[in-house]
């Protein structure tokens, strides 16, 4: 059996409705002018586990369901949820979304649906969430003994183990039915260091759609990296300030992509006319170095899907094409408002939220530079290896990332450590003025958890070693 009808099957067994129930409850919900509506149901259980001072102190085992109904018209939704899963409620549901939406303006253009079917990036048996928890608390005390003795300034390891099993069914009035089984799972660890009064922390972390088995042989190193970064930051001098070329590393750097230009390419910021690439298709927006795509079909990522939160099978969409904006990341409502091809990017939190266009995985590719070289062609810059918190206004560009990894370049060369580093600039300028682009390509180790109106779903970025020039550093050095 496959995915979808494993999803389906599962679903409607559990809540002991028909498909025919089904169409009674879709009948309600567009018996009025509307575009489009739509049933999603879920079932979610998550675990987690979490270790501090050496101890195991917490493990949980939750599980949520529920069922959304959704009426498109026009540029209008009604949304309307339940987690008491019954025809008598489905029917109210229906009926609460279709007043919402009914006193909708002018006709939508009709999608034009991309070709493809479901994938199946993800297929993991046994299901993840079913390890004991005596498995998790063992990893968790053996990552607190390797990141201690990776040194004795370590003082303390934080670390948390999360896994989730999600089951969606997306019906749809023409009798459509795409179902979903996504596994995932996630490991974050944080360390403290303490040398002579000075305390620094580092983190490392990751997962993905794949067994527990495969984060049990990641996680060591995740360990170590983290007890690395807390020492290296002990010896860390404050970062310089001022306009200086700038090197990112490959890999998680990625994530200043996604915040300052990603969610200027969704659907909804650019219909309203609000993101800083509204209007500007077939331009020139990047450096021609920069190829940009996002791409939810690659296996066992954290930010794939096998289709999407409105049923529609991801796909690899190029963005910025050598420079050139090619498109935008679209869902059904911002595809039909603007006359576009759906990209399979409407994502949801749950059940109880409505979907929007939101990236998978989203990385420029490699370019032809030696990683090397591009650090030896700057005099003076900064390296940047890891970032933690940013902010972007999606209006402007405008972007504040800090640099939790990061060190001086002099002489071409990577020098001390530098701590208290922030990248600021915006995002569309800062395209054109990547000057070099390595072959390196990499993906990050699946940390990535991106919010948007109050909901958070799992990501990926990437990105190979890039030459920024000409861009402002915050920084605390005298």
């Amino acid at each position: 059996m496959d995915v979808a009808a494993t999803a389906e099957r599962f679903l409607l067994d559990r809540f002991g409705l028909a498909p025919g129930a089904l169409d009674r409850v879709l009948g309600t919900a567009v018996a009025t002018r509307a575009d489009h509506a739509d049933l999603y149901f879920e079932h979610r259980v998550v675990q987690t586990a979490s270790l501090e001072d050496g101890v195991v102190k917490k493990a949980t085992r939750s599980a949520r369901q529920g069922v959304g109904v959704r009426v498109l018209a026009g540029p209008r939704q009604g949304y309307a949820y339940t987690d008491e899963v019954s025809l008598e409620r489905l029917e109210v549901a229906a009926r609460a979304a279709r007043y919402i939406a009914e006193h909708r303006s002018d006709p939508a253009v009709p999608v034009r649906v991309s070709a493809g079917a479901p994938h199946d990036l993800y297929a993991v048996t046994p299901a993840p969430v079913e390890t004991p928890v005596a498995d998790l608390a063992a990893l968790l005390v053996r990552l607190d003994r390797v990141a201690r003795a990776y040194d004795p300034h370590v003082t303390n390891v934080l670390a948390t183990i999360g896994i989730e099993h999600r089951v969606v069914l997306v019906v749809t009035p023409d009798g459509r039915t795409v179902g979903d089984v996504r596994p995932l799972v996630h490991l974050s660890i944080s360390c403290i260091a303490e040398r002579d009064g000075n305390r620094q922390q580092g983190s490392h972390g990751g997962g993905g759609r794949f067994a527990f088995d495969e984060l049990v042989g990641r996680a060591e190193a995740f360990a170590r990296d983290a007890a690395r970064q807390a020492i290296l930051n002990l010896d860390a001098v404050p970062a310089p300030a001022g306009t200086m070329n700038v090197v990112l590393a490959p890999g998680w750097p990625g994530i200043l992509l996604h915040e300052a230009v990603g969610h200027g390419l969704e659907g909804d910021f650019n219909r309203k006319g609000t993101s800083a690439f509204s209007n500007r298709i077939g331009t020139m927006v990047a450096s021609e170095l920069c190829t940009v795509v996002d791409d939810g079909t690659i296996a066992a990522r954290r930010g794939s899907l096998n289709v999407d939160d409105e049923g529609t099978p991801t796909q690899r969409t190029t963005l910025i094409e050598r420079g050139v904006l090619r498109g935008y990341l679209q869902d059904k409502q911002n595809a039909s408002l603007m006359g576009m091809p759906l990209t399979g990017n409407g994502r949801r939190e749950s059940f109880a939220h409505l979907p929007m266009p939101r990236m998978t995985n989203t990385f420029m590719l490699a370019g032809e530079d030696d990683p090397a070289d591009i650090i030896r062609s700057v005099d003076r810059g900064l390296y940047a290896v890891s970032f933690g918190g940013g902010s972007v206004d999606i209006t402007s560009g405008r972007f504040v990332f800090s640099a939790s990894e990061a060190y001086e370049i002099d002489g071409g060369k990577i020098g001390r450590p530098v701590k208290g580093a922030t990248l600021i600039g915006n995002g569309p300028e800062v395209l054109t003025r990547i000057t070099r682009v390595g072959h390196d390509l990499a993906l990050d180790d699946g940390i990535g958890t991106c919010g948007k109106d109050g909901q958070s779903v799992p990501v990926g970025v990437g990105l190979p070693t890039i030459r920024i020039d000409g861009i402002t550093v915050g920084g605390t050095q005298a």
